[in-house]
């Protein structure tokens, strides 16, 4: 396994934190490194994330920009201790780093909202339902990395396994269900997997009927992560180029604000597996 060249995403987000606590209480960057004991080139390091901090400094800092948000802190201090070391480490260097990023940030949130049109969220799919979406792009991806891909996804979903697993809302258009990924054996397989997997105490399956009508952020794949405290929660959407991480609290509003509408106009959970059943009953 080569290792890690640049700070991934959870990394990333401690260093910005970091950095706007201290811009926030007017502490420049030579003061924080006098305050920490530090050179000015360790603190560009660790609000980038190439860099981590130790408790003790994060605590000063945190002490002389006056936040008095003990919850925020101990998260933070809990994201340092993180050594990294998770599963998907494994696939350094054979996947893509964003993809790593995803299972990373997931392995740690308390809850998961997502909302897709046109595609089964990635943690409740099947692996046949994955390896058709697999193997139809552009350009094509090799056999080994689709299979890589594959092992990839199976192991991601089992953050939704174990005994306390986050809350996974997940918000999917009727569309989605009435795609036929793979013909008519792999979408039935698909929308049964989709019924058993809806039955979960920690997992709600919420249909976006056709005639909801419009609602913002329609066409958007849509995945909420809810951190230790609101302050660390991130978004994630899927684009052709790879996932986007977005942080920034404006953004975590805005994107809360569409989910919640979301979540207003679709189905209760018995009637959304109703909708399943009645499609599955149609192929």
């Amino acid at each position: 396994m080569p290792p890690r060249t640049t700070p991934t995403e959870r990394q990333k987000r401690l260093g910005s934190e970091l950095r706007k606590m201290r811009m926030a209480a007017g502490i420049t960057a030579d003061q924080a490194a006098g305050l920490l004991g530090l050179d000015r080139a360790k603190i560009s390091n660790i609000e980038t994330g190439i860099r981590t901090i130790s408790e003790e400094r994060l605590r000063t800092l945190a002490c002389n920009c006056d936040c008095s948000d003990e919850a925020y802190i101990d998260a933070l201090v809990n994201m340092t201790r993180f050594n990294g070391r998770g599963w998907w480490e494994r696939y350094r260097g054979a996947l893509p780093a964003g993809l790593l990023d995803i299972a990373e940030l997931e392995s740690c949130v308390v809850r998961m909202r997502t909302f897709h049109t046109v595609h089964v969220p990635g943690l409740l799919q099947t692996s046949d339902h994955a390896l058709e979406l697999f193997r139809a792009v552009l350009p094509p991806l090799p056999e080994h990395e689709v299979a890589l891909r594959l092992a990839y996804r199976v192991e991601r979903q089992q953050v939704l396994e174990g005994v306390n697993p986050p809350e996974y809302v997940a918000l999917v258009h009727e569309a989605a269900l009435r795609m036929q990924f793979g013909g008519r054996k792999i979408a039935r397989a698909q929308l049964e997997h989709l019924l058993d997997l809806s039955e979960r105490p920690r997992v709600q399956l919420l249909v976006v009927p056709f005639s909801a009508g419009t609602f913002p952020g329609a066409g958007q794949t849509v995945n909420y992560l809810e951190g230790a405290v609101p302050q660390l929660d991130t978004v994630q959407i899927d684009n052709s180029h790879g996932p986007d991480f977005l942080g920034e609290q404006a953004q975590l509003a805005k994107y809360r604000a569409h989910l919640d509408w979301t979540e207003r106009v679709a189905l209760s959970r018995k009637v959304s597996r109703d909708v399943v059943r009645d499609i599955v009953n149609g192929l």
